[in-house]
């Protein structure tokens, strides 16, 4: 039996969860589309976009489930339903997000937009107040 694979990976699961505790607080909006674009990835060849309406408290965390308010995907149902779980589940897994904490202050409760666009523009994720 191979120990050292178990270990490996519980050793690289470690890094991650002490980088992400260890990552600087994020101190705007931008740096919040930022964060949570990284967490996602679109399903292979899809194309489209879907808008996600969410809120944050104070500690990062979602209040209740993102929804959708905005849907232009290509393709059948399938492929719809695959886009929008998938941006859903990149917000869901990204948070709770460290925020400073004059961002905290005035961020808890407010009701935020942020589009998830396949392919990946350069303009970059934008989070906006609704």
């Amino acid at each position: 039996m191979n120990v050292f694979k178990p270990l490996a990976v519980t050793s690289a699961l470690l890094i991650c969860l002490s980088t992400q505790a260890e990552a600087e607080p994020l101190k705007t909006m931008d740096d919040v589309g930022r964060a949570i674009d990284t967490c996602w990835q679109a399903p292979a060849d899809a194309k489209g976009s879907v808008t996600l309406s969410f809120s944050f408290k104070r500690d990062g965390t979602l209040i209740g489930k993102p929804r959708p308010t905005s849907i232009a995907i290509d393709g059948d149902d399938k492929v719809r339903q695959q886009f929008i779980a998938s941006a859903i589940d990149a917000l869901s897994s990204c948070t709770p997000l460290t925020f400073s904490s004059g961002l905290a202050a005035g961020i808890a409760g407010q009701v935020f937009t942020m589009p998830f666009t396949a392919p990946k523009g350069s303009s970059g994720p934008m989070v906006t107040t609704q």
